[in-house]
């Protein structure tokens, strides 16, 4: 499109942005819907006819608490709408949010970039001059220098713009964020997303603007700091578990100290998903490519650790069997990689059942919300249609994913349809006195 067709649509959005969203996964549904919430107009692209039909007709495909709400809302308003034509995306769009996926490259530790890549050469012969497009992808730093010159050649913009989503609040972490982070190389581009933005600027959310390197660095650097720090307990729980202490007593008490805080310091099964397993291993692949693997070398032993923790619970469920799995019935509670989600992706609870049915046991798994998900990826295991079908006549129950339906659990009831109570609590989130006088011979991760 030439250019003087472009200035008439270019002053109209200067206050009012038509905005594109580029994948329409977790990220990009999520957001896509959120920022009609905020009042723009939004046009969401997918590849996928399917997912693009499921959402216009106000179906999400995933599981995320309030977004059906959000999605149903925007749409019975006109100011959401879904396509799969990158031609009608160029022609709607002022700003462009790239959010497709950007998982670990088979059989290595590095991102395969190949969504962003195909996306950003699909977009650039469609986009008009000025548009501005803006990355969220959780990327490998470097990726918006490389991807600059080939939007700009289109005569567009880039900036990039981490995304901070958590899998059961992400709604919330959308409309209400506690930061955003910018990288732009042209103070223009700050203002447009200033205006973007704005209603959440004005609602006093804080906005670091800086440069593409460390926009791309932030939101890798916090899930590698956030598994350190999950991993780091998780070690004091094998600590813990050979001298005696009380792993949920030690966090406790380094709570208090304002300097560590308590969150993301609670020990058990260790973390999973489709975020921070990924991206620490990318990060390292990253930091050896540019020459500084040592820097970075400390994540491995903290990849190791999670990993580790998953093992141990399968070695305290075979130590409550006598030693022998054998052909002994186990509930697995839980699927999801957290509560609140169907997400599978590198479940650590879908990892130990997987590891106790290669073992022997005959396994059965219950998820409020994963089902469908978990028998897609585990099609070998069993499943029950509620959790008493899952605990009834088991030989030994694993607590995986500490859903609140799990955690209310009446420990006396629960006893009455087990064939043996007999407990492996993997998330620390079960009381141990209450299932100890029950009757329950309770074992969990770094407590006696």
């Amino acid at each position: 499109m030439a250019q003087v067709a472009a200035e008439p649509r270019y002053a109209a959005w200067m206050s009012s942005p038509r905005l594109t969203v580029l994948g329409t996964g977790y990220l990009g549904a999520t957001h896509a819907a959120c920022m009609a919430e905020l009042g723009f107009e939004v046009l969401g692209l997918d590849v996928d006819p399917d997912k693009v039909a499921q959402l216009q007709s106000g179906h999400v495909p995933f599981y995320e608490p309030g977004l059906t709400e959000v999605l149903e809302r925007n749409l019975a308003s006109g100011r959401l709408r879904f396509t799969t034509s990158y031609q009608e995306v160029g022609a709607f769009g002022d700003v462009h949010f790239l959010c497709v996926g950007t998982p670990q490259k088979a059989g290595e530790y590095a991102a395969d970039l190949g969504h962003v890549d195909a996306c950003v050469h699909a977009l650039v012969a469609q986009l008009r001059p000025r548009s501005l497009v803006v990355g969220k992808s959780t990327v490998p730093t470097g990726t918006a220098h490389r991807l600059q010159p080939l939007i700009e050649a289109a005569g567009a913009r880039l900036a990039w713009n981490p995304e901070f989503l958590r899998e059961g609040f992400a709604v919330a972490d959308t409309l209400h964020p506690d930061r955003l982070v910018i990288g732009v190389s042209d103070p223009a581009d700050e203002a447009t997303l200033r205006t973007v933005y704005a209603p959440l600027l004005a609602a006093g959310v804080p906005m670091v603007v800086t440069d593409f390197a460390t926009a791309e660095l932030v939101k890798v650097s916090a899930n590698a700091f956030l598994a350190t720090k999950i991993s780091f307990i998780n070690a004091m729980a094998e600590v813990c578990e050979v001298t005696g202490a009380d792993v949920t007593r030690l966090s406790e008490a380094l709570s208090y100290d304002t300097r560590i805080g308590g969150r993301f310091l609670t020990a058990g099964l260790g973390f999973g998903g489709g975020c921070l397993p990924k991206d620490i291993r990318a990060f390292m692949a990253r930091a050896g490519e540019l020459g500084v693997d040592q820097a970075l070398s400390f994540l491995r032993e903290v990849d190791a650790i999670n990993l580790r923790r998953r093992a141990r619970v399968v070695d305290l469920a075979r130590e409550l069997l006598d030693g022998s799995f054998g052909a002994s019935r186990v509930a697995v509670l839980g699927a999801a990689f957290k509560p609140d989600s169907d997400d599978v992706r590198d479940s650590p609870a879908l990892d130990v059942a997987a590891a106790v049915a290669r073992q022997g046991a005959v396994v059965k798994v219950y998820d409020p919300q994963a089902m469908a998900n978990a028998q897609r990826t585990h099609p070998q295991l069993s499943y029950a249609d509620s959790i008493e079908d899952c605990l009834g006549g088991a030989d030994l129950v694993l607590h995986l994913t500490e859903w609140k339906q799990f955690r209310a659990l009446d420990p006396a009831a629960t006893k009455q349809l087990v064939a043996a109570p007999r407990l492996v609590d993997g998330r620390n989130a079960l009381d141990p006195k209450a299932w100890r006088d029950a009757g329950w011979t309770y074992r969990a991760l770094g407590r006696p």
